[in-house]
């Protein structure tokens, strides 16, 4: 039973159309898993101290992840270990180069971490300077609990070039699968015997089992790590060079919810947890059409601008920003109309009360704002990656985390300053009954600075790559905005509608109340494009018609805690 067990683990896809579905379904189901992460979190613990103090405590091992670990990346390592197996001995070399980084690895890794564990208690106070003296206490424990999974993490995903490169897309699919599922463990059974810390033990388990499935398939590869003391210091070197400015990419934004948590623990009792939980459900359509599209168009961007093939190139980009704002503009109505619906859907529970939810709700709607800005700096910045150019994103990115900063900052200020800016903000999402709505001063500063970030960046690449040319976005902007009007403004009428029909004192009710005016809102839409004409939607009728699964698998990696 065991060996058939191993055996199907260590399947290998050479059909692309089975990978691309193999992936994308469990894409999809750590998705559904990290809403019910949330959902038990919501429902057990409930948005209050307890929660405040873990979603603190993830922050600086995050960094350290993003900061340290992230160096050893799948895609920096892919490359060099390609090279090596082409060589007389590749298998060896390969072997000695994964020792080499390995060893570099942990060695970095333990040192940092080491070091972070006893001044955690200084770097506490940094991270919720809000928090009374006791919870202090509890978030230093907690996050020196959780300064393994940075390490287990980041030791897993550099094994997981491996699993990569024989083709083993079922093992590396089912890791982020085995980490939320550890969480959801600690949530479930460690966190009644061990409150905050079981919540945290919970991490560690999961990051134990992200790990550990992908273990077998290397080892029957020969090629799981060891420890060596002749570390190829110049091949690390060349790695981190290629690694940097990914890493301080990434290292900004985590900087940032930093310190919007320290912002967020200076507030009312919660307020962590809420701006945690609307941060985490926006996430969901960034990271399905903003990553998607833009791990999808990057190799096609490597290959056309190495040919020097600057209209494919060119082609690629304006094909993806098309496509972004075609499924993003309909998403942030949907969301922004039916965010109450979704927020008691996904997190309504009895210790969630409907304060708490209209609250998360408005935060989400004012984070959705941003969500065509974010997918397309995410394109953007892939499509500076593949002309070679990684400078030029780090610093824009680097002036927009600042601008966010200081906007959140402001902002904040402003709500207590200026009470008709607050009051403006909370009759427009409907929370002028609810305590705590200051918290809403951090999505709305992240929203603003992530339009700021997206038109620097635009005016940036336009410069660089379409100095002249006409890239025929605004015709799409245009038909997407009127089928986004007709879905917003049919999906709220029918909310009335549906009202009246479902019970809205019950889970089931309030999903088909949400169910139904998304899907005749929906409906709308499509109906309002087809007559249109509209080229986006042409085009996804005409892929959904064909086995479009039958293409070239991209598959990113966890970017993230």
């Amino acid at each position: 039973m065991v060996k058939k067990i191993f055996t199907f683990l260590n399947k290998e896809f050479h059909g692309v159309n089975e990978a691309a579905l193999l992936l994308g379904s469990f894409a999809f189901l750590s998705q559904i898993l990290g809403l019910v992460r949330d959902r038990l979190l919501a429902h057990i613990v409930g948005a209050g101290p307890v929660l405040d103090i873990y979603y603190a405590a993830f922050r600086i091992p995050d960094l350290l992840y993003v900061s340290v670990a992230s160096l050893a990346s799948i895609t920096v390592l892919m490359p060099f270990i390609v090279g090596k197996m082409k060589g007389e001995d590749g298998h060896n070399d390969a072997r000695k180069f994964l020792n080499t980084i390995f060893s570099a690895f942990m060695i970095c890794m333990l040192v940092v971490s080491i070091i972070v564990y006893i001044l955690m208690p200084q770097i506490a106070h940094l991270i919720a300077p809000g928090f009374n003296p006791n919870s202090y206490d509890i978030l230093v424990h907690t996050s020196r609990i959780m300064l393994l999974s940075p390490i287990l993490i980041g030791f897993s995903n550099l094994i997981g070039t491996v699993t990569q490169l024989y083709k083993k897309f079922f093992v590396f699919s089912l890791s982020p699968v085995f980490y939320n599922i550890g969480i959801i463990i600690g949530i479930i059974f460690f966190y009644p015997s061990f409150g905050t810390y079981g919540l945290a033990y919970g991490v560690i388990l999961g990051a134990i089992m992200h790990l550990a499935i992908q273990i077998p398939t290397v080892v029957s590869h020969n090629l799981l790590p060891r420890f060596t003391n002749k570390i190829a210091w110049r091949e690390v070197i060349s790695v981190i060079k290629i690694s940097i400015p990914r890493t301080l990419t990434l290292s900004f934004g985590s900087i940032t919810m930093i310190i919007f948590i320290a912002l967020a623990s200076k507030l009312s009792a919660g307020s962590i947890s809420l701006f945690t939980f609307s941060f985490n459900l926006q996430s969901v359509p960034v990271g399905i059409i903003g990553i998607s599209y833009s791990v999808a168009a990057f190799p096609i961007l490597v290959r056309a601008y190495a040919k020097n093939d600057m209209e494919t190139f060119r082609i690629n980009i304006i094909g993806g920003i098309q496509q972004i704002i075609f499924w993003s503009l309909p998403i942030m109505a949907i969301f922004i109309v039916l965010r109450a619906q979704i927020v008691r859907v996904i997190l309504g529970a009895s210790t969630f009360s409907w304060g708490q939810t209209k609250l998360t709700a408005a935060a989400v709607a004012l984070f959705i704002i941003s969500l065509v800005s974010q997918s397309i700096v995410l394109l953007l910045v892939r499509g500076y990656y593949a002309s070679g150019n990684t400078k030029k994103p780090l610093w824009i990115n680097l002036f927009s985390s600042i601008v966010v900063v200081v906007l959140g900052f402001v902002i904040l200020q402003l709500f207590y300053t200026m009470p008709i800016l607050r009051h403006t903000i909370e009759s427009l999402l409907r929370v002028t009954d609810v305590h705590g709505t200051e918290m809403l001063a951090l999505p709305f500063a992240y929203a603003i600075g992530s339009l700021i970030n997206v038109g620097l960046i635009w005016l940036s690449f336009r410069k660089d790559f379409f100095a002249g040319i006409k890239t025929g976005i605004s015709r799409t902007v245009f038909q997407s905005i009127v089928a986004t009007l007709v879905i917003g403004i049919i999906s709220y009428f029918s909310l009335d509608i549906f009202d009246n029909i479902f019970s809205l004192f019950t889970f089931w009710g309030i999903f088909l109340q949400g169910f139904s005016a998304g899907v005749l809102g929906i409906i709308a839409g499509i109906l309002t494009l087809h007559l249109m004409k509209n080229k986006e939607y042409i085009a996804v009728r005409d892929a959904m018609s064909h086995k479009f699964w039958k293409r070239n698998v991209a598959i990113p990696e966890q970017k993230a805690l």
